[in-house]
């Protein structure tokens, strides 16, 4: 196969797949040149190609139209069947449209050359080509089967097509010398005459995916196999590795079909037949001639790139009939919807380790990153893996997604830009991710035009419903894209179109919890939001989407401190992004006021999420904006969330006082919730300084207490209580604390809220700790973990684990204490949720541990939890073992 190429083309190789394995004619067999253009502007060239041709001693074959007894496109596809290169010379105009035609004679000639025939175009420099013709043009220059040149003179012309042809030639000669015949001994034709194509590069990260189509193609039962993804996710290189390892399944072969050219459904069989030797002469119809040739031939047929010829999927159930031993693999960016269709995922490389996703050290063996590293080697052989850029080489694959191409074209920047360079341009993906190898076809040179073809595909409502949906981040629910689509007024049946494009590869489905999931990768993302922007929609697209999820906010808010809890968690977490993507929208936009309350009714969620910082970072854009145009209440909000955060990274005694200003507007407001929370955690923040006034945060907490109590919001109590536990553990008080922690926890568990009682769990565990209860404290421990693990609370783990690896420090067990304190100060360091210093206090445990053992084996396994991820430690924590717990 020939590459396409921006520049004029090399002529096309004489191996393709109409003519392989066919010997050099004799003399009296010429091998026979069709010659097409335009007739009287390019009368001058049609001579100086004959006498070329002739020189060559091969036969030209000059269509000129006259009285013959044939209409003459019945005679030009004879003459196209009978001939064995096609040439073409175009100038400026794209010719004559015959009556009840659409096309013209010159268009049609070359649609009507057979898929695989070599094919010369030639091209007039500087010529004012028609529309049409120009038309014409692009297609040929996206043919990979086509070589195109530009000439400025009949005189050059002449010279090209008799190189050209004389290149042919001798490629011809190689190929016959190395090439079977046309025919076995029983007189069928070569099966094997469309070989695997050659692997340039080494097949990474596709262990599992090989493994599982084999095992389907073991199976006589499995003959249509779909591998299905989106553009540039692998799925070309995968089928020729299963191609080569199927052999000993298919005796008879493999043939790999490219179909990437082939737009025409009607040109399907003929592509096929061709590949394998088979040619369409018109003595029988081509799926008789297929049936014979294939007839108890067990082998395996590769079609490759099917995806713009789904609509002739019906015709591939025929040829499962006529040929019923041969095995059918595709690869395709949407499926084919037909019976029997095994169809197989190929999903984007790993770009971590799923036990630990943030660790950086053990996403250095994960497929993204061996693929970057290899590519990166390939184009710059002193390229190294360093400490000082392995973290921006896994950045750069995270934000690629693993997706293979895009790997490829960042890796091919590694000549001048060094991996930080390019993870800190990736913000733009598409700009970047150009010009990849020269060999690849045009629509995969860079992840643009990538993108474009599979949109190509599609319907244009369902474009509409695609460039639409860019707005939203990963992870969507069908409930949230139907009532976008009310907003929008989308004309279509939403289900169906999210399943042709799920179908087409361009959005991702996934059950999570039972719920259908959507998703799209990052470069469609940014293709839609293009487009969105270029018709000027983007902004209310937004704004509709940020309504969705204000609603769901609203909906599901309720919930979250009382026996709704869980199930209000679980469907916030399967839309998390799409939550925070609302509020950034509605803060960007100066809608603070929905900003605001979106904030203000998930309080919980963000804690439980370790989202509170960033929430504070959208709330300093409601307070810069002027005083006049925020409301009391709006302000407020902003307000409580800064302090939140600001009392744990920087206390100091002025943040009681504008929480307590805060909760004056809440009350102006009618809101006891909101100032009940703001009198509590001012008394929090209280304690938290460095040298606090215990009597005067006791008061908040207390008054905070009362009135949690009286609204009924016993998650409030219950977190207030806590509060009021740590000032008497911090006075020494540990009976009070006990007291107090125990009934925060009948607080928490009398409204239902499990979060807050997972908090209270731990602080009595704490206690029970501190005056030698190492078995209850752990037990509470164990469930506390359990609990953080169900609401996904990274931060509840985190205190878990410590308090863990305390009690396995009283007990002398070095490894699990090292283990799950190191874990413990990962999940902090990387959520930035630290506590206060003066209630750290696994740490003093860990210290006396270090005086009686060994301190390297305490060192050593810290430094081994570090690089576990949250859920992997406490899977570890509550079973002794690492594994997935979710």
């Amino acid at each position: 196969m020939v590459s396409a190429a921006k520049e004029p083309r090399a002529p096309a190789r004489a191996t393709t797949a109409h003519d392989a394995g066919t010997r050099i004619r004799t003399p009296d067999q010429r091998l026979r040149v069709f010659v097409s253009s335009t007739l009287r502007e390019l009368e001058a060239e049609r001579r100086a190609v004959r006498a070329a041709i002739e020189r060559l001693r091969l036969a030209p074959v000059m269509f000129e139209l006259g009285a013959r007894p044939h209409p003459p496109r019945d005679l030009y596809r004879a003459y196209l069947e009978q001939s064995d290169v096609f040439v073409g010379i175009y100038g400026e105009r794209y010719g004559w449209i015959a009556p009840d035609e659409t096309i013209s004679g010159l268009e049609d000639e070359y649609r009507l050359a057979p898929a695989g025939m070599p094919r010369l175009i030639y091209l007039l420099a500087g010529a004012e080509r028609e529309p049409r013709l120009d038309e014409l043009v692009d297609r040929i220059e996206r043919d990979d089967a086509a070589s195109y040149k530009a000439y400025a003179s009949p005189e050059e012309l002449a010279e090209l097509v008799e190189a050209d042809l004389a290149t042919l030639l001798a490629e011809r000669f190689d190929s016959a010398r190395s090439v079977a015949g046309p025919a076995t001994a029983e007189g069928r034709p070569d099966l094997l005459a469309a070989r695997i194509p050659s692997a340039y590069t080494r097949l990474v990260g596709r262990d599992r995916e090989l493994a599982a189509v084999l095992a389907l193609l073991a199976d006589r039962d499995n003959r249509l196999v779909t591998l299905l993804g989106p553009g540039g996710i692998g799925k070309s290189r995968l089928a020729i590795a299963i191609a080569e390892a199927a052999g000993a399944h298919f005796p008879d072969g493999t043939a790999f079909v490219p179909l990437e050219n082939v737009l025409e459904p009607e040109l399907l069989l003929p592509t096929i037949g061709h590949a394998i030797g088979v040619r369409d002469s018109g003595e029988l119809p081509i799926e008789q001639r297929l049936a014979i040739a294939l007839e108890g031939r067990r082998m395996l047929l590769v079609l490759d790139n099917f995806e713009q010829l789904v609509a002739a999927s019906p015709i591939l159930v025929r040829l499962l009939t006529i040929a019923p031993d041969a095995t059918f693999l595709v690869t395709s960016r949407a499926v084919l919807r037909v019976r029997g269709e095994r169809v197989v995922d190929v999903p984007p490389l790993a770009t971590h380790d799923p036990a630990s996703p943030d660790s950086v050290a053990r996403a250095r063996t994960a497929p993204a990153v061996e693929l970057l590293v290899e590519r990166a080697h390939a184009v710059k052989p002193d390229f190294e893996v360093t400490e000082a850029n392995i973290e921006a080489i896994v950045g750069i694959c995270r934000v690629l997604e693993g997706l293979p191409l895009a790997i490829e074209l960042a890796a091919a920047r590694m000549r001048v830009l060094t991996p930080a360079a390019i993870l800190q341009r990736l913000d733009r993906q598409l700009p970047l991710l150009v010009d990849a190898s020269r060999d690849l076809p045009p629509r995969q040179r860079t992840l643009r035009s990538t993108i474009e073809w599979s949109t190509g595909l599609l319907a244009e409502s369902e474009r509409r419903v695609l460039r639409e949906l860019a707005v939203f981040a990963p992870g969507f629910t069908l409930e949230s894209v139907e009532a976008f689509a009310a907003a929008r007024g989308w004309d279509v049946d939403v289900v169906a179109a999210l399943e042709a494009l799920v179908d087409s590869s361009l959005v991702e489905q996934a059950d999570i919890d039972g719920e259908a999931v959507f998703s799209m990768l990052a470069t469609v993302r940014e293709h839609g939001i293009e487009r969105l922007s270029e018709t000027g929609e983007e902004d209310a697209a937004r704004s509709a989407h940020a309504a969705v999820y204000a609603e769901l906010a609203r909906r599901e808010g309720r919930g979250l401190g009382f026996s709704q809890q869980m199930s209000a968690v679980q469907r916030l977490n399967l839309e998390r992004s799409n939550l925070r993507a609302a509020v950034r929208h509605l803060t960007s936009a100066g809608d603070v006021e929905m900003a605001a309350d979106v904030a203000w009714r998930l309080f919980l969620y963000w804690w439980m999420g370790a989202y509170l910082m960033e929430v504070a970072l959208w709330m300093e854009e409601v307070l810069a904006r002027p005083a006049e145009t925020v409301s009391p209440r709006a302000r407020a909000t902003a307000a409580f969330f800064i302090a939140w955060r600001d009392m744990w990274l920087r206390p100091s005694h002025e943040i009681p006082t504008g929480l307590l200003a805060a909760a004056a507007d809440f009350a102006a407001d009618g809101d006891d919730l909101g100032a009940a929370m703001c009198i509590a955690t001012a008394g929090f923040a209280e304690i938290n300084t460095a040298d606090p006034d215990i009597e005067q945060a006791g008061a908040w907490l207390h008054e905070g207490t009362r009135r949690f109590h009286e609204l009924g919001a016993g998650w409030g109590e219950s977190l207030a209580l806590v509060a009021l536990a740590r000032i008497s553990a911090l006075t020494g008080d540990l009976a009070s604390a006990t007291t107090q922690s125990q009934r925060a926890v009948e607080a928490a568990v009398g409204s239902g809220d499990r979060f807050a009682a997972t908090v209270a769990t731990h602080h009595l565990a704490r206690m029970h700790l501190f005056v030698g209860r190492v078995e209850e404290a752990e037990r509470m421990l164990l469930d506390a973990v359990a609990g953080s693990v169900a609401l996904r609370h990274e931060e509840g783990i985190a205190y878990g684990l410590e308090g863990l690896a305390a009690t396995a420090a009283t007990r002398d067990d070095v490894e699990r204490a090292g283990v799950l304190a190191g874990a413990a100060a990962a999940i902090r360091k990387r959520t930035a949720m630290f506590d206060a210093p003066a209630f750290v206090f696994h740490t003093r445990y860990l210290a006396e541990l270090a005086e009686r053992v060994d301190p390297d084996r305490l060192r050593v396994a810290e430094k081994r939890g570090r690089e576990y991820g949250a859920f992997e430690a406490a899977d570890y924590a509550l079973t002794g073992r690492t594994g997935s717990t979710g």
